[in-house]
């Protein structure tokens, strides 16, 4: 499939799922009251998103891939506050487990496509 819009990137649409589940689980009890972390996992999450469809509107291989290695990034640092909100009890194991496996899902296609790209430059 030919990409012809950010949005058919396969992964911004699961980084746009890894958006809605951090959302979801940043909305109700604690977590909803710890100001500065509820908004710091959803900056890095909406940031994976972010870069990947500015990277996309750069129009150029080099910058694209600038832009996701930044996305990639952003993935990781969710994965971070994953943990302190894991340890501070703000999710259970459960939760804490199967957001960071999407996350995980989010970076690996990002790696795959930054090195579909540079095998094109």
């Amino acid at each position: 499939m030919k990409i012809q819009r950010f949005e058919d990137i396969i992964a911004w649409q699961k980084a746009r799922e890894l958006v809605e589940k951090v959302y979801r689980l940043t909305i109700t009890g604690k977590f909803d009251r710890d100001f500065s972390l509820k908004d710091q996992i959803r900056r890095a999450t909406i940031s994976v998103m972010s870069n990947i469809a500015e990277g996309y509107a750069r129009q150029t291989n080099k910058e694209f891939i600038q832009f996701l290695y930044i996305a990639r990034g952003s993935a990781c640092e969710t994965q971070s506050h994953l943990y302190v909100a894991l340890d501070l009890g703000y999710i259970s194991k459960e939760e804490f487990e199967e957001t960071f496996e999407v996350t995980s899902e989010v970076a690996r296609l990002i790696t795959g496509f930054i090195k579909y790209l540079q095998s094109k430059q």
